[in-house]
């Protein structure tokens, strides 16, 4: 009995450990893939699986926005759409549609394209569904995140529509949570600067 007892025990640890280095190795290859990178270096696939290298978007200040069709939130499309518009020549909004916020986003990739271009006329860039916080968080967002990564932000979004400002040269300047309109101010001053 002590022998099946001490085998167990002993299988629990192995398991318990291999599972810790697993994890382990995940996570530094993840950061890895991410250490080097500046923002230009991503490339990702648009709601129509198109990939879009970023570094497309040089030259222009940008607005990253976790976006989402069921949040009390959803109407600050009509404003980033207005933003969009109004200020094209100066900055490109980048929508990543996410569900990790009480399921709020909780349809496909054709149905969030649907319902933003029905209900909200969206012509910004729109991205494939992705984790924007997590275990699962997209090396996007561990990038926007991690101060190690971006130079200075370890804020990630607390909810729906938060959104990151980068400058012309692909960095990140600004976070703003998700009660911050797209219209508000600040964010006319900065692209106006």
């Amino acid at each position: 009995m002590k022998n099946l007892l001490f085998i167990g025990s002993l299988l629990l640890l192995v398991s318990a450990y291999s599972i810790s280095k697993t994890h382990k190795n995940k996570t530094e290859s993840l950061t890895e893939n991410t250490v080097a990178k500046s923002f230009y270096d991503f490339k990702m696939k648009d709601l129509n699986g198109k990939e879009v290298d970023f570094s497309s978007f040089k030259g222009k200040k940008i607005m990253v926005v976790n976006v989402a069709s069921k949040c009390g939130y959803t109407p600050q499309y009509e404003a980033l759409q207005k933003l969009y518009e109004e200020h094209s020549d100066k900055i490109v909004i980048l929508g990543f549609p996410a569900n990790n916020f009480g399921g709020q986003e909780p349809g496909s990739n054709e149905d969030i394209q649907s319902f933003c271009s029905e209900n909200y006329g969206v012509t910004f860039p729109m991205f494939e569904k992705i984790s924007v916080k997590g275990f699962d968080k997209d090396p996007l967002y561990r990038w926007l995140s991690d101060s190690e990564l971006n130079g200075w932000n370890n804020e990630e979004p607390s909810w729906n529509f938060c959104k990151y400002i980068l400058n012309e040269e692909g960095e990140l300047i600004k976070f703003f949570p998700s009660k911050v309109a797209p219209l508000d101010e600040e964010i006319i001053d900065i692209i106006n600067a």
